[in-house]
């Protein structure tokens, strides 16, 4: 498997990136970790007539804390984000994620913003950035565009990113009080793309009941997407055994998922149900401490 023909430049920082960017307009791809877009390019799906790697491009590969956000930066590796003590002890379905994804030198080298700006259907960011009511920062020659995930994943490999944008962060709200989260996949092998993947966050208000929540989905339709029938079963709700039951099945019937090698629709359906319900218990036994 060969691409076709392809001219490459590395910019040294990001004003620069995102000249070329407008100049070739509509021509150019960027290049991040590449582990999202160079298998897409050797099957002649993607066939950019330039790519542009940013890996030279300095401040946007941290991780910070801001107030109440979390500031990621596009070109944060998996790995990155897996090792941040600070990331992993407020938002440990971050690290949860961050350790399922491929094998080592993936985690090493693909990063948080390829993958969300690819948008494969099947990934595991996008599900956890909508139950974490993330927000998108992309920028070109213009300035900077802030987008809420939910919204920006529009279709398979489809997002609001505009052709002469790159992906420069990703913002998350640090959740206030009793808080917890989980991520829970079927996948066929460890690191695999997800089969089913379901993200919970929530908070437990002084009641017990749940004060605010967040639930994505990956894998179950032609994006991911936010499962909010789900989140309107149990919010204000006890999360008890007959509501995440509720909230799982409410899931399950908002889910569009495709017959292919993965299994049956109508698998994927009960499998929706079931990993939503192990994501949401995992989730309110953290906010419970």
């Amino acid at each position: 498997m060969i691409p076709p023909a392809f001219d490459y430049v590395r910019p040294a920082d990001l004003g620069e990136a995102l000249r070329i960017l407008k100049e070739r307009e509509g021509d150019a791809k960027v290049l991040s970790g590449g582990y999202s877009l160079l298998p897409l390019m050797k099957l002649r799906l993607a066939q950019p007539a330039l790519l542009v790697d940013i890996q030279d491009v300095g401040g946007i590969d941290g991780i910070d804390r801001t107030g109440n956000v979390f500031r990621i930066g596009g070109r944060a590796t998996h790995r990155r984000i897996l090792e941040d003590a600070s990331l992993g002890s407020v938002l440990p379905i971050m690290r949860d994620v961050a350790a399922g994804i491929g094998d080592p030198q993936i985690r090493n080298w693909g990063t948080i913003g390829g993958s969300v700006a690819h948008a494969d259907p099947a990934a595991d960011w996008p599900a956890v950035l909508q139950a974490l009511h993330a927000s998108i920062v992309v920028q070109s020659v213009a300035g900077e565009r802030v987008v809420p995930a939910r919204g920006f994943f529009i279709d398979a490999f489809q997002t609001g990113i505009e052709p002469d944008e790159i992906l420069t962060e990703i913002r998350i709200p640090v959740p206030a009080g009793r808080s917890g989260g989980s991520y829970q996949k079927l996948e066929r092998r460890a690191g695999d793309f997800s089969t089913v993947g379901a993200a919970v966050q929530l908070t437990l208000g002084s009641d017990g009941r749940v004060s605010a929540i967040g639930i994505g989905l990956t894998a179950v339709g032609d994006a991911a997407f936010a499962a909010t029938e789900a989140e309107g079963v149990l919010h204000g709700a006890e999360p008890g055994d007959e509501a995440i039951r509720g909230a799982a099945a409410a899931a399950s019937r908002q889910s569009r998922p495709g017959t292919d090698s993965h299994g049956p629709a109508e698998y994927k359906l009960a499998m929706v149900t079931e990993m939503t319900v192990r994501a949401l218990r995992a989730a309110v036994a953290r906010a419970q401490g």
